[in-house]
């Protein structure tokens, strides 16, 4: 925990804590049920006639569908404590959406397609004001499952 022991989210709206761990939060269309991550003001989905969406907690558990290392420092809008060279993941949640995010907890030689991932929350950077500024990130999960 941060000195003045405040969390805060990167982005607002991102994410959230809940009793069953860490979710990312994005949005349904009550019509054709597509869902979109982040959230989105209304459905984007052409053939669609509600286009009204809600919030909804996507699932904690996903498949890495590919991958890449950023072996680049990023630019300064961009803040990160202690930078090393680090997997991007997309990873596929149940119903087919794909979500990108940081990988941790692994050795970037060991990621491997088709391996189970969860949802973590991690300390981004520090900052006086803001405390613990934390994204989310993908990490194995304990049961090591690579799906074929």
């Amino acid at each position: 925990m941060s000195i003045n022991n405040i969390r805060t989210p990167v982005v607002g709206g991102l994410m959230e804590e809940t009793p069953d761990g860490p979710r990312l939060l994005g949005a349904q269309c009550s019509g054709c049920k597509s869902v979109y991550f982040p959230t989105v003001a209304t459905c984007r989905n052409p053939d669609c006639k509600n286009m009204q969406v809600e919030t909804t907690s996507l699932p904690q558990c996903g498949v890495l569908y590919s991958y890449t290392v950023q072996h680049y420092r990023p630019p300064a809008l961009f803040r990160m404590d202690n930078w090393e060279p680090y997997a991007i993941g997309l990873v596929e949640m149940e119903g087919g959406l794909r979500v990108m995010g940081m990988v941790t907890g692994i050795e970037i030689d060991s990621l491997c397609v088709g391996q189970t991932l969860e949802v973590v929350f991690k300390v981004l950077y520090n900052d006086p004001e803001a405390g613990e500024v934390l994204t989310y990130m993908f990490a194995p999960t304990d049961n090591g499952v690579v799906v074929e």
